[in-house]
């Protein structure tokens, strides 16, 4: 089953980012090789919907983690073999009978491009193997009693061919002759293509394995724990945004009879920011990947859709309000169809006026909580729209995070507090930076 996310809510939660945006992929991106990179971006693009994929993804994250060891291999290696692996064109296969003494000088004083990329791929995979075959063998006593025995026993199967056993016991030397660069070629590029594509998988996997692990070691992230399905329960201690320096840490719990969270709070006193740091965790919680926090523990769920920066679509004819209005169509209709979700919404209904909003917050707030195997967190600057739904549902959490005042300025404190906020401070802010004077006196030189 695959996990239901979208565009928006990667763009929402900034997974992969703008020019001059820092992105969630670039904390985890310290991947070795370009294939480790374009691995790491596919599995942001699909997180994980079972129990079982995601904890063994994270078990094998967690066990390199404890390992500590770095990647066996240079970087430059990959390129090479890529390239050289790509062409597979009978007419490129070397014979015996090109061994000729023009090829010979040609090779001799570098002229033979063919040849030398031939060549070059085949010393790359010649240190490939030898290497790894190194690196498995000191990590095989604990790693076939790991969550990676699988994918150990993948590599050493490629490793472990009888036909290049003696060649690769030995390191690979810095040239070789063309009667053993063709022998190894026919075996590399044309009998055992697709086992060193799989190999080279498998060390793009060990690469985003070990930069992941390296990330949750440096910035002390840590594994949620996986709670059965059924539960329909998250808890969150600590969590925090993992781009935001200084970060405030909050904690929530959500479970079936507290499925809703209505969370108010002024403008500025973090309300978006709150709400995305629930949902990347979650989100990277689904990959198996460890998350800024001091504890979590979740029920899978089957997807994450969020509202939180939607744009209007003006070449539709797409007001603001109209693209809300979508976006919680699309949610409720993954509802309808008896999915476990996590949404967020964050100022649900601003495009339209306050009496809509307020009536429109209320009746789908009201309706979302009437599904209890579904997990809803509305912000809203409506706080009357809370003090009605009080007597409509009882599995609604309403918390708030206060701003205080000090000396006539506004202090935002970032901490989860319960209740309804009562804080309505945006005339005092507007007074304090001046502007009904400015229109009134004109700009102070």
């Amino acid at each position: 089953m695959s996990f239901i996310t979208d565009k928006q809510t990667i763009d929402d939660l900034n997974i992969f980012g703008k020019r001059g945006h820092q992105s969630v992929y670039e904390i985890f991106n310290r991947a070795a090789t370009r294939g480790g990179a374009e691995l790491l971006e596919n599995m942001f693009r699909l997180p994980l919907a079972e129990a079982d994929q995601i904890r063994k993804r994270s078990g094998i994250i967690r066990f390199f983690q404890q390992q500590g060891k770095t990647f066996p291999l240079k970087s430059n290696l990959f390129d090479t073999t890529e390239h050289y692996l790509s062409n597979t064109d009978e007419r490129s296969r070397l014979t015996h009978d090109e061994h000729k003494l023009g090829r010979m000088f040609r090779n001799a004083i570098g002229s033979d491009t063919e040849y030398q990329l031939i060549n070059k791929g085949v010393l790359a995979i010649w240190e490939i193997l030898n290497r790894m075959n190194v690196f498995l063998k000191e990590i095989s006593d604990i790693a076939l009693q790991s969550p990676y025995v699988e994918e150990w026993k993948s590599l050493a199967s490629v490793i472990e061919i009888k036909d290049w056993a003696e060649v690769i016991a030995k390191p690979a030397p810095s040239r070789i002759g063309f009667d053993e660069t063709a022998a190894l070629d026919r075996l590399f590029r044309y009998h055992y293509h697709d086992e060193l594509k799989k190999l080279l998988f498998g060390i793009y996997s060990l690469d985003v394995y070990m930069a992941v692990a390296g990330v949750a070691e440096e910035r002390k992230f840590i594994f949620p724990e996986i709670l059965e399905k059924e539960t329909d329960t998250i808890s969150f201690v600590n969590v925090y945004h993992p781009h935001v320096k200084n970060a405030k840490p909050n904690s929530l719990h959500i479970a079936p009879d507290s499925n809703i969270v209505f969370l108010t709070g002024a403008n500025m006193a973090g309300k978006s920011t709150l709400m995305k740091s629930l949902a990347i965790s979650l989100y990277l919680a689904h990959m198996g990947f460890p998350v800024a926090a001091q504890e979590m523990k979740f029920s899978v769920r089957d997807g994450v859709l969020t509202s939180i920066n939607l744009p209007d679509n003006l070449s539709m004819g797409y007001s603001h309000f109209y693209a809300e209005v979508l976006r919680v169509k699309k949610m409720a209709e993954q509802v309808g169809a008896n999915k476990r979700l996590f949404f967020i919404v964050d100022e649900l209904f601003k495009g339209t006026n306050v009496k809509d909003a307020y009536e429109a917050t209320v009746a789908i707030t009201a309706a979302f909580a009437e599904r209890p195997n579904c997990m809803f967190i509305v912000s809203t600057h409506i706080m009357e729209a809370g003090d009605t739904l009080r007597n409509l549902r009882n599995n609604i959490n309403f918390v708030y995070l206060p701003t205080l005042m000090e000396s006539g300025e506004p202090v935002y404190t970032y901490r989860l507090e319960k209740g309804i906020t009562a804080d309505r401070h945006g005339m005092v802010i507007i007074t304090n930076e001046g502007i009904l004077d400015i229109l009134k006196n004109g700009k102070k030189e």
